[in-house]
């Protein structure tokens, strides 16, 4: 057992998170943490890493397991290091490691005879190179990289980018310190998707155990091999990913409630002997003995999953044209990055296309463009009859913060009675009494559901949503999907939900090469797609214009018809598979050549002769120089290969 909670109960008050809960995390367990928004899953990994002390029970720590953290409140954080700086910060012992080397290499040049200065320093450099320190930035970057950041981010201050940037940071910094447990508090929240799958393939090699709080459906069944459950205070626990968690649930309470339901009937015919014959001579022994037997009955207790059985249902008024939305010619350029060139798209009556991609390629600006709320050039053309409605969580000033929030709703117009707009708001995580806070106490989350809750009841025929599964729960999320894809309108969203994508969706649009790439289909079929044109050699599929031609959806999706390479791209493609190649086998030569050099600083009679042992170490670190030198060259050398074999 590396870490974990024994007979542990927890409360807040008169409220009670969890009682007599036990729970081991083993070596190599990867365990989705779930349970409904409320329930205790963040205090839970809070008690595991001592931030709160348990009640009653004791939290087990194995004497020399590492933790990793990742949370909310890393947030406040900051510093003008550099985010490489930062991230490299999980190397403490390396970094020690070469000012110890640097300072007792000054030492030995003054004092090349003393023989204590030349151990202590032959002893730092085995270590560090038993620790893999040559590689610290490297590595460093690699993850940098996998995580959404460009070349050009590594060298800027930490403090210069916003919290989800910061986070991933920081989720870099803990993913380098490979602790033997991680603790990841809602980690997709602040990744796009490219990032989440680098995390996934990350993950899933990863040599020491994770615990997984998220609402991501998606992202659980790839990652995790457990589901612990909080469950009305108690740990239930499931082995097997998220499909079979909630395939074993229904069984479970299935097979509990058959039990209730027999042992009730158990009582009652017991309970009506003992009414009928406890006045009786002959038989009120035995009506006195069954009674003492119920009254020792280890009684089964009623169960129900608890879930919202509230449907969300959005009414359209009228009717659109067949086109809702014409883009013709669209440019948008920032001052350090070109979004869109010249970019044509339609979004057609009944369409629900998600926008896909990762951070930085203008998915949002594209959806404000849409909405009307973005400049740009070119020439955007609102189709016939067209009723409107946007939501995204930056907009939010929008909100009355002087009104409750079943006043909100209400201002909007639609024919609900306050009964069915509790019942609306009771979706969306506002409870009871809930509905008669101020907007103005609310927090970004709470004034996020609000905005999406005006936008469901507006009864508009053209829904666009920027991040609307954001601060829901996994029961809220499905809802929301159910009820998008019965909706009658049409819809264009961003989300990260490759779960939601995939319940929602119709049309995926991508921007690539500042054009919009449309494919017609689900999220499934367009990764399908998208894995089986990465594997095809020598070609990758020719960038379309939405509006000129689309990947036609089939049963079976087949790949589009590969275009011939233009001959100088080709070209150049080969000159760089044949770099890369003579790179690899430098890179090889390398380190066969380090590693007789090591063989040679393996032989104690080496230190007794200092100038011999001085052009050896010398040329050792060269090697070293040289090899990450060819590291880098071969990272470039394999970006710029990706980037041509995408054109």
């Amino acid at each position: 057992m590396l870490i974990g909670l024994q007979n542990v109960t927890f409360e807040f008050g008169a409220r009670v998170i969890v009682s007599e809960a036990t729970w081991h995390i083993q070596p190599g367990e990867r365990i989705g943490l779930i349970g409904y928004n409320g329930t205790g899953k963040s205090t839970i990994l809070k008690l595991l890493v001592g931030q709160y002390t348990p009640s009653k029970g004791t939290v087990e720590k194995g004497k020399d397991t590492t933790i990793g953290y990742l949370h909310q409140d890393l947030l406040s954080f900051d510093t003008s290091e550099t985010i490489t700086e930062v991230a490299l910060g999980a190397f403490e012992r390396v970094r020690e490691l070469e000012k110890e080397i640097e300072q007792l290499g000054i030492e030995l040049e003054a004092n090349p005879e003393d023989n204590d200065i030349l151990i202590k320093y032959t002893d730092a450099l085995h270590e560090i190179d038993v620790l893999d320190g040559y590689n610290i930035n490297h590595k460093a970057e690699e993850v940098l990289h996998g995580l959404g950041f460009n070349i050009k981010d590594l060298g800027r201050p930490y403090k210069e980018f916003s919290g989800g940037w910061r986070m991933r940071v920081l989720l870099a910094k803990m993913i380098l310190q490979a602790p033997d447990v991680l603790l990841l508090d809602e980690p997709t929240n602040h990744l796009d998707l490219p990032s989440i799958e680098w995390l996934e393939k990350y993950l899933i090699h990863y040599k020491g155990s994770v615990v997984i709080v998220s609402h991501d459906k998606f992202f659980l069944n790839k990652m995790v091999n457990k589901i612990v459950e909080v469950y009305q205070q108690q740990l239930n626990f499931y082995t097997g990913d998220y499909e079979y968690y909630e395939v074993e649930k229904v069984q479970r309470v299935e097979i509990q409630q058959r039990a209730f339901e027999n042992q009730q009937d158990y009582i009652r015919q017991q309970e009506r002997f003992i009414e009928r014959f406890k006045a009786k001579a002959s038989k009120a022994a035995q009506a006195q003995s069954i009674q003492k037997r119920l009254d020792r009955l280890d009684v089964i207790e009623d169960v129900q999953i608890e879930r919202p059985n509230i449907k969300i249902n959005f009414a359209v008024d009228k009717t659109p044209g067949k086109v809702l939305v014409d883009l013709k010619g669209i440019s948008k350029k920032y001052p350090n990055v070109d979004i869109l060139n010249n970019a044509f798209a339609e979004i057609e009556r009944g369409d629900k296309i998600a926008l896909i991609g990762a951070n930085g390629k203008g998915k949002s600006t594209l959806l404000r463009i849409v909405a009307g709320m973005e400049n740009f050039d070119g020439e955007r053309v609102w189709g016939h009859n067209v009723d409107e409605s946007f939501y995204a969580q930056h907009q939010l000033e929008s909100l009355n913060l002087n009104n409750t929030i079943l006043q909100e709703v209400q201002e909007c117009g639609t024919k609900k009675t306050d009964l069915e707009l509790r019942a609306l708001l009771g979706c969306f995580l506002f409870g009871g009494d809930d509905v008669d806070k101020k907007i103005k106490i609310l927090s970004g989350g709470e004034k996020a559901r609000v905005a999406l809750t005006k936008t469901i009841i507006s009864k508009a025929n053209f829904l666009m949503l920027d991040e609307p599964t954001n601060h829901l729960d996994m029961a809220t999320v499905e809802l929301l999907a159910e009820a998008l894809t019965k909706y009658d309108g049409s819809i264009i969203l961003v989300s990260h939900d490759r779960y939601f994508i995939s319940k929602t969706a119709n049309k995926i649009w991508e921007i690539e090469d500042e054009q919009i790439i449309e494919f017609k289909g689900g999220y499934n079929e367009w990764a399908e797609w998208k894995e089986r044109m990465s594997k095809q050699k020598g070609a990758t599929p020719e960038p379309v214009k939405a509006k000129a031609v689309v990947v036609e959806k089939a049963p079976t999706p087949a790949p589009s018809a590969p275009t011939a390479i233009d001959k100088d791209l080709q070209k150049q493609i080969q000159k760089l598979q044949k770099a890369i190649a003579q790179i690899e086998h430098n890179i090889e030569t390398l380190n066969k050549e380090k590693a007789d050099i090591e063989l040679q600083m393996a032989d104690p009679a080496i230190y007794s002769d200092v100038p011999k042992f001085q052009v050896i170490e010398k040329s050792y670190h060269d090697k070293n120089a040289l090899i990450r030198s060819m590291n880098k060259e071969y990272e470039i050398a394999f970006n710029d290969l990706v980037a041509l074999e995408s054109k």
